[in-house]
């Protein structure tokens, strides 16, 4: 039997028992439903038949009209959309009626069905309609952009980041089952896995910057205070990201080359983004958003899977409470609608843009996966629906390798991460106090600390979403920029708008506190288990001599604490020093003065502490709390199960899994600008970067 033949058997098998089974919830939804009337099961399976009909007829055609209606009210107008086609499926069978408000609810179900269906059964698999519904559209939106679809021979590179996942946590979830198509790709033997190492600090925008552009140079955590403008600047503010770029981008980044960038930080200087903090302000949603929009199944499908996925954080934060799992946190209020965004919604974008891409053969892209991450900082990092998230995530993997099979180029895909994450009690958990509280008791009272609240990144992602989607054209754009929208066109949601109000009051300057000039004395900022203390009274860093004699005593508290391995300042007399309880590590000549305070930490802890002693905006003291070898724990100044941003642990320990085939790496790879140099030679090799930074 040809394999021609076996896969139209195949796709038959699939059609009658989704016919049969659509039939059967659409005769259980006409009991339910008042305005709904089905005489009987014979009809419920012809109407079922009807609206697969008008689906894979219909649909391409009215998504051509109302493609952008459907994108701009999020989703709204594909169902309302669906409802109509559900509706007149019932106008052509005799004996049926329907109203069009059962009918929007009845395509809901129905999608909700065919999830369960398609999960239980294995029939994910929907490779015929992505290539004769879903690649039509995409080819229809290059044309009126003016791109042309890339036949060719030559592999184009997709990367898939998994952000915040660690090479061990990744290696255990191969050998559990929990990433079954990632292990089939480093099992069989075609790809294989590189552990590099982060610099400091090790988060993303320093990860993404150095990977994707080859330069993180300035970068000295995701928070940081500048003294200048006495302005403190996070990595979740738009502004801030497109201002990063602009410094450090020399025009030929990663995805220079005809690239795209799909839910990052940095773009990479692609030539087009989509959900890119960096990018937000600049380009507005274009088709490449509407190819999620092509599929009728998708907008119900991602609604149905948020529903889910909140269920599924209230049970496991339940059960972590029954079972006194420890370490945890508090993870009500709106953490459950933050996590569904960044564990379904951004995922789904991310997959149906990267489906265009491959529709139009673009020869690289890039994309984000931050689910993972946002769920290990809350619920650990090996626990049990953090393991589930990657389950789901490796789903997609396995549905970008199906659909590559009809892309017009073959493709080489290219799973990594930015950094790790460590776990641990959280530093307020273990000590009744912040950071800040620890400064605080080490000045004299009449000197004012600020420490500023450490937020959830997922609101600065969901805010860049708006925010893009308050510059794309028409009404839908205009009546956000006129509901939401700051002055310098970034918009902030939640307690993200609420701090950016009060970090430019406090810039501005208030005489009636403070130094005189409304800035307070201390500014303490966290980065996981990183802590930096800003002593804003000098108009420059501050030495170690200046310190002592300024703030007496304050190195000596954070010294001394029990949970602070080391601090890091600058001294006139030998350079930077690492500082611990019982010694001291001089950072340019590595001398060590009783025990090393760095022991502990990693082989290329002076490297990148020493690097980033120079960085422009380095604060007075840096902070790194102490790491605990044997529980492999650390105790992060944010209120978060697994944290990452300093040293110690699996946080610095990031992976690239590539094909095989590519040519050998460095023994040790530090830091991201030189993972970058890496992924540029595999790119040159493959032949991917020979045209003009910016050509598609």
């Amino acid at each position: 039997m040809s394999e021609t033949f076996r896969s139209l058997l195949g796709t038959l098998w699939r059609a009658i028992v989704t016919f049969a089974l659509n039939g059967l919830v659409i005769l259980l939804c006409s009991k339910a439903a008042a305005n709904f009337e089905v005489p009987n099961y014979g009809h419920a399976v012809l109407i079922a038949i009807a609206i697969g009909v008008g689906n894979a007829l219909l649909w391409p055609a009215i998504i051509s009209i109302a493609l952008r209606f459907a994108a701009l009210t999020l989703g709204l107008g594909a169902i309302l959309i669906s409802g109509g086609i559900v509706m007149l499926a019932a106008e052509l069978i005799d004996g049926v009626a329907v109203s069009f408000g059962a009918a929007v609810v009845v395509g809901v179900v129905l999608t909700v069905a065919n999830i369960i269906f398609t999960t239980l059964l294995a029939m994910g698999d929907r490779d015929w309609y992505y290539q004769h519904v879903v690649l039509r559209a995409v080819k229809r939106a290059a044309r009126k952009q003016g791109r042309k679809v890339n036949y060719t021979d030559v592999p184009g590179v997709f990367f898939l980041e998994i952000d915040g996942l660690a090479e061990p946590v990744l290696r255990r979830a191969i050998v559990n089952g929990h990433m079954p198509t990632v292990a089939r790709w480093f099992q069989d033997g075609s790809h294989r896995i590189i552990r590099w190492t982060t610099d400091l600090s090790s988060q993303t925008s320093a990860a993404q910057a150095g990977l994707l552009l080859g330069s993180n140079e300035g970068i000295p955590a995701f928070r940081w205070y500048e003294r200048e403008s006495g302005e403190v600047k996070a990595s979740s503010d738009p502004k801030v990201v497109a201002a990063l770029e602009e410094r450090l981008s020399t025009g030929a980044g990663l995805l220079a080359y005809g690239g795209t960038s799909r839910g990052n930080l940095i773009s990479g200087d692609a030539p087009r983004s989509l959900l890119t903090l960096s990018q937000v302000r600049k380009q507005p949603y274009t088709r490449d958003f509407y190819a999620y929009f092509a599929d009728p199944y998708n907008p119900p499908r991602t609604i149905a899977l948020c529903v889910w996925d909140v269920l599924t954080e209230l049970v496991e934060a339940a059960r972590q409470r029954r079972l006194d799992v420890r370490p945890r946190i508090e993870r009500g209020g709106k953490y459950p609608l933050l996590r569904v965004g960044m564990t379904v919604a951004m995922r789904d974008f991310n997959v149906f843009s990267l489906i265009g891409d491959m529709y139009e053969g673009v020869p690289v892209s890039y994309a984000t996966f931050v689910g993972y991450d946002e769920v290990a900082h809350h619920s650990g990092v090996e626990r049990r629906d953090a393991m589930d998230v990657l389950r789901r995530l490796d789903q997609q993997f396995a549905r970008l390798e199906r659909v590559a099979q009809h892309a017009p180029r073959p493709y080489e895909f290219v799973v990594l991460s930015d950094h790790g994450q460590s776990q641990g009690a959280t530093f307020l958990q273990r000590y009744g106090k912040t950071l800040g509280d620890v400064v605080d008791d080490a000045l004299v009272e009449q000197l004012e600390v600020a420490e500023i609240e450490s937020l959830d990144e997922a609101w600065g992602a969901i805010g860049g979403a708006v925010t893009q989607a308050s510059h794309s054209k028409g009404a839908f754009g205009a009546a956000l920029r006129g509901v939401t929208t700051e002055e310098d066109g970034a918009v902030a949601l939640g307690p993200e708008r609420e701090q950016r109000q009060q970090l430019k009051e406090m810039a501005a300057g208030d005489d009636s506190a403070g130094d005189g000039d409304g800035r307070p004395d201390a500014i303490v900022l966290a980065s996981g288990n990183l802590g930096l203390v800003y002593l804003p009274g000098s108009q420059r860093r501050l030495a170690r001599e200046q310190i002592d004699d300024a703030y007496p005593g304050l190195i000596h508290a954070l010294v001394i604490h029990p949970g602070i391995g080391f601090v890091m300042v600058d001294s006139e007399a030998g350079g930077p020093v690492a500082i611990g309880p019982d010694g001291e590590h001089r950072l340019e000549s590595g001398e060590t003065m009783g025990v090393d305070p760095l022991a502990d930490y990693g082989a290329q802890a002076p490297r990148v502490l020493a690097r980033n002693n120079g960085f422009e905006h380095a604060p007075d003291v840096y902070v790194v709390s102490r790491y605990w070898t044997d529980e492999d724990e650390v105790a992060a100044f944010e209120e978060l199960v697994g944290s990452h941003g300093g040293l110690g642990g699996m946080q610095t320990q990031p992976f690239v899994l590539a094909p095989s085939r590519w040519s050998e790496t460095p023994d040790e790879i530090v830091g991201a600008e030189a993972m970058h140099e890496v992924l540029v030679k595999w790119l040159e090799e493959a032949g991917l970067r020979d045209d003009e930074p910016g050509s598609a």
